[in-house]
């Protein structure tokens, strides 16, 4: 990237406006929620820092604070959480950067201060409490498919037809 940056989530509320997008997500799981996100399109921010033609991902990595979040040390997950993207899909009009849900901030739970919603992807890729983005040439490892390759692939767009190895996606149990 042309402009390397460092900074916080109050710069980057400034420089973007929030809007309201209305998003079903889906999770592997089956089970899916309509959700009213608050937030700002990825793409907006990479042109920002003006991405040179060699990123060909973006990478990202959540928050690691065992403190605030004492189950990180459970070892059910490698801490931080990573995920990653194609830059034409963080690119992409629909991408969004999450900062709110439901009218409000967005809490703890929901992964404050900033997740990450991609509508067409199951809701792994949906990483919460953001703290670091970086542009990258190789596709980045990410979490869930360094835990389980066999059942969570880098692309995971949401697929009715294709089935998880252990359950059918056929069809999806809608959540309140």
């Amino acid at each position: 990237m042309r402009k390397p940056l460092e900074i916080d989530i109050d710069q980057l509320l400034k420089w973007f406006p929030l809007e309201e997008r209305i998003y079903r997500m889906r999770c592997v799981e089956a089970w899916s929620m309509v959700i009213p996100w608050l937030g700002f399109p990825l793409g907006d921010l990479l042109k920002r820092v003006e991405p040179t033609s060699r990123a060909k991902y973006v990478a990202f990595a959540s928050l690691f604070d065992p403190e605030q979040m004492p189950n990180q040390l459970q070892g059910l997950l490698d801490w931080p959480y990573v995920e990653g993207l194609r830059i034409d899909e963080a690119v992409h009009p629909l991408t969004l950067l999450a900062v709110g849900l439901y009218g409000k901030e967005l809490p703890n739970q929901n992964g404050a201060p900033l997740r990450l919603v991609v509508p067409w992807k199951y809701g792994f890729k949906g990483i919460k409490s953001i703290v670091t983005i970086r542009l990258t040439e190789q596709e980045p490892p990410t979490t869930w498919n360094l835990t389980a390759p066999r059942e969570y692939g880098f692309y995971a767009n949401v697929n009715p037809e294709v089935d998880h190895p252990r359950w059918s996606q056929a069809t999806e149990r809608r959540s309140r």
